[in-house]
């Protein structure tokens, strides 16, 4: 903590509080991996679009119940009170009278095509949220990917600066030690100060940034408190990029792609259902009943069961419904759904051209990476050398102190490009491999 000035320190208690750090608290260390899998379990949009896809399970469950009859009992316990009709002759006299109805209907649509066409839709659906998972699924493992790599990139930056200020704290001990036997002059001093400051305001920036991309982590990740140690487990490994012919191939396996062409059959499959209300529909009817009816105030019934076995009655019958003119629905509603279908249809060439398009850019920008990665690495040693050579120099005397400032700053740096075009190396393969590439 002494290396690091006390307004610096203050700014990263403030960021701190912000992201509710508690600084003793128990501390998880996740990789990527972790995060990705974190996020596809809990975040709000996966569960409530899971949701979304089990509904649909049931409605397409209730679509083919509908091909199932319907089974109803009735019993129905009334009087009739004055004048009214004496069961037992049919003459209306003054009676009070008690009747006891028992009845059970079924009916079934024998010939209803729009329910056979329901059942279709309802499939498409359930299949159109199917691939809707998976493709917020990819969106938020894109995000997570490279809000991942910021973070890992800022923080990288911090620590080159922190190991900046540690570095010119040291050296400028040093150098008054120097100056008070005379072998440096005290202009050294006052070179190496000039340049802490400058070093001071960047570390405080980059401990923001650090901080706020955290935060935008543990945001997506739907993490409220800072608990977790983001570290990079993986190395860079061999992945071959697919080439342009390949890469229509991956965008046409997207789930995107896939959920936008099952609303176009979902359009198509509308069409349909629509049409079919000018079709003519045939149900069966099936009804058994029975009653019982009782003069009150008078001992001359005839028993409960003779009156039910006498009064049995079953009904059986076809019903034919032909439609003429329904307020031009049809038209109109088959109109919408050809309206709606023309509207995926180009949603689904936009998007194929947005797809294609991102995912050529990742692989052009993985090329490169690699480019530079393996650039950067073959002359990391020879700037390694440089350095130890210059601090050898400075060391003797025979540089001084802003000089040494500045090829030392310059070391760090080039340590800080390396781990950076190994992250964006990283970040690349990963993005690469959310699309499918492997």
């Amino acid at each position: 903590m002494n290396n690091i000035p006390k307004s610096t320190f203050f700014i990263l208690i403030f960021f701190i509080g912000f992201l509710g750090l508690n600084p003793l608290s128990a501390q998880e260390t996740w990789n990527l991996q972790d995060c990705i899998a974190h996020v596809l379990a809990h975040h709000p949009q996966v569960q409530q679009t899971a949701v979304n896809k089990n509904s649909a399970t049931w409605e397409l469950r209730q679509a083919k119940a509908n091909l199932l009859p319907s089974v109803n009992a009735n019993v129905n316990h009334s009087y009739s009170l004055g004048s009214t009709i004496n069961p037992n002759n049919n003459v209306r006299e003054a009676l009070n009278v008690q009747y006891d109805q028992f009845s059970l209907n079924a009916g079934i649509d024998l010939f209803n095509w729009q329910n056979y066409l329901n059942i279709g839709l309802q499939k498409r659906y359930q299949s159109s949220w199917v691939y809707q998972l998976e493709a917020i699924k990819n969106q938020l493992t894109l995000v997570v990917v490279q809000q991942f790599y910021v973070y890992q990139n800022a923080k990288a930056w911090r620590e080159v600066l922190q190991t900046q200020l540690a570095g010119i704290d040291e050296q400028i001990t040093r150098t008054e030690k120097e100056v008070a036997i005379g072998t440096r002059p005290k202009s050294d001093i006052y070179d190496i100060k000039a340049n802490m400051g400058n070093i001071q305001e960047q570390y405080i920036e980059a401990a923001k940034n650090e901080a706020f991309a955290k935060f935008n982590l543990l945001q997506t990740l739907n993490i409220p408190r800072d608990t977790i140690t983001f570290v990079i487990e993986n190395d860079t490994q061999e992945l071959l990029p697919p080439a342009p012919t390949e890469v229509a191939k991956i965008v046409k396996n997207q789930p995107e792609i896939k959920r936008i062409e099952k609303n176009i059959e979902i359009a198509n499959q509308k069409i349909k259902l629509n049409q079919a209300q000018a079709l003519p529909q045939l149900v069966g009817q099936y009804q058994w009943s029975t009653f019982y009816s009782k003069v009150l105030d008078t001992d001359n019934q005839i028993a409960f069961q003779d009156q039910i076995d006498l009064n049995k009655n079953q009904y059986i019958g076809l019903g034919l419904s032909i439609p003429i003119f329904n307020k031009l629905q049809v038209k109109t509603q088959t109109a919408l759904a050809e309206n709606e279908k023309t509207i995926q249809e180009l949603t689904l060439e936009k998007t194929k051209q947005e797809l294609w398009t991102s995912v050529q850019k990742i692989v052009e920008a993985y090329d490169k990476a690699i480019e530079k990665y393996d650039f950067i690495q073959a002359n990391f040693q020879n700037q390694k050398l440089s350095f130890e050579r210059s601090q050898e120099k400075f060391n003797e005397g025979l540089i001084d102190a802003y000089t040494f400032f500045i090829i030392r700053n310059n070391w760090l740096n080039a340590n800080y490009n390396l781990i950076q075009s190994k992250n964006e190396v990283l970040m690349q393969q990963d993005l690469l491999m959310v699309f499918g590439v492997d």
